[in-house]
């Protein structure tokens, strides 16, 4: 008996995938193809689960999946009982700052927390209430005090960064949920999120000395990634997109800072010094290869990414390298996609099908012909364009598919804001100088 798609699923796949956005949910009823890149980022899943660490980069082509498998693998990670947290970067949101922006990246992290049970996000509330119902139970279980349990508890993050006002904020939450105060509850979970900007306002509301701050972002994730353990997670699994920002950032010392937080995560998850976390970071070829503004201009950076050279020789994969190479989907594997699509479309009915098989074929040779083999390596527009002619068979059925097929037209994909204009090295240097100072209009 065919297995039917629930409507939300179908509707929130259809109309992301015709925006060009990756579906929040309901991606496994399309996945297709990338098995032996899912298996490797299972094993780093099971790793977190078992007290280690991983770091990823996912790199491939604009319009080439890297969001969706970011998804894929994020929804494994919620199966499998670990918290995520999903943001992209952009100008206001970095990995390292000094004006707000890593604590913007942090707080978006935050709020796009999920969990099995809220795997759309926004879980952080039902995180801490889940750690202090447990200390709760223990404390009963034991007649001990639910506030010395908590520190308890969280003793071993007084040994990290922060750890010591972070365990005040969870004991100040408890307080909150045992005296009714909401206010106080939310003010605790403000603190969690990074929303709070100056010092002098935490210590009034929470008695802490310390703020989630531009200069704590990676010590606090670190933090999270051993409460969320305590509060009954197996870790924390990090996923950051579109990396190619800090590629874009047209200051080479911020550049550079971004580039050396990177290689202390990275240091810190092959070397094992971070436990039950996480990392995987989404980028284009050029973020990585480009030798004056990708990683690999970061001499340190470049010896820890570089590719495995006897899988090279050989011409295979090392898929344990920290850099995995997207591959491209195969026209095989944009065929069943197809399928997929038309499927979910028909919401899982099979006597729904708007068109038949050999419309996919059809629809595929087009493609082929008008943008050549760009359209099952960046496979985004093809995908657009395919939902597009079911919306208009679907709302004209007296319409026929091959009169379809042949008028629609296919653009190769290319970066989604044209920032490629960067300023580069050279002018970057006179911005800094005072080569400008006596310019006038």
């Amino acid at each position: 008996m065919e297995k039917r798609i629930r409507l939300k699923e179908r509707d929130a796949i259809i109309q992301s995938l015709k925006s060009g956005v990756t579906p929040r949910i309901g991606i496994q009823h399309i996945q297709v193809g990338r098995s032996n890149e899912v298996k490797a980022l299972y094993k780093d899943i099971e790793r977190i689960s078992e007290g280690g660490a991983a770091f990823r980069l996912i790199i491939g082509d604009y319009g080439s999946g890297k969001t969706f498998f970011l998804s894929v693998v994020r929804s494994i990670a919620l199966e499998k009982r670990l918290v995520t947290v999903n943001a992209d970067l952009s100008p206001d949101r970095r990995v390292h700052a000094s004006s707000g922006q890593a604590r913007n990246l942090y707080s978006e992290l935050m709020r796009n927390l999920a969990t099995r049970n809220k795997p759309e996000g926004n879980a952080l509330a039902s995180v801490v209430e889940r750690f202090v119902t447990q200390a709760r139970k223990e404390a009963d279980e034991t007649s001990t005090d639910v506030s010395t349990v908590i520190h308890q508890k969280l003793a071993s993050l007084s040994e990290l960064v922060g750890g010591y006002d972070f365990a005040k904020v969870i004991d100040a939450y408890w307080n909150g949920h045992e005296q009714e105060n909401e206010e106080l509850k939310s003010n605790a979970i403000r603190w969690l999120r990074a929303e709070y900007t100056t010092k002098t306002d935490a210590r009034r509301d929470l008695d802490v000395r310390t703020i989630i701050s531009d200069n704590s972002f990676y010590d606090a994730l670190k933090l999270m990634s051993l409460f969320v353990r305590q509060a009954g997670y197996e870790g924390l699994l990090v996923n950051l997109d579109e990396m190619v920002n800090l590629y874009k950032l047209s200051s080479t010392q911020a550049r550079t800072s971004n580039y050396e937080q990177i290689l202390r995560i990275l240091n810190d998850c092959l070397q094992g010094s971070a436990e039950y976390l996480g990392f995987l970071l989404g980028g284009t070829p050029e973020f990585l290869l480009d030798p004056r503004r990708g990683l690999y201009s970061y001499e340190a950076l470049q010896s820890r990414l570089a590719e495995n050279s006897f899988a090279q020789r050989a011409g295979v994969i090392d898929y344990s390298s920290p850099t995995l190479h997207l591959a491209s989907l195969t026209p095989e594997e944009l065929y069943i996609l197809l399928k997929n699509l038309r499927h979910v479309f028909a919401e899982g009915d099979t006597s729904k099908y708007l068109v038949p098989d050999d419309a996919l074929k059809s629809f595929l040779h087009h493609c082929s012909q008008t943008i050549g083999d760009a359209y099952f390596r960046t496979p985004r527009n093809t995908i657009k364009s395919f939902l597009d002619m079911l919306a208009v068979l679907e709302q004209n059925p007296s319409m026929q598919w091959s009169q379809l097929v042949q008028s629609i037209t296919i653009e190769n994909d290319c970066p989604s804001d044209t920032d490629e204009i960067i300023i580069d090295e050279e002018a970057d240097e006179i911005l800094n100088s005072d080569k400008l100072a006596d310019f006038k209009l």
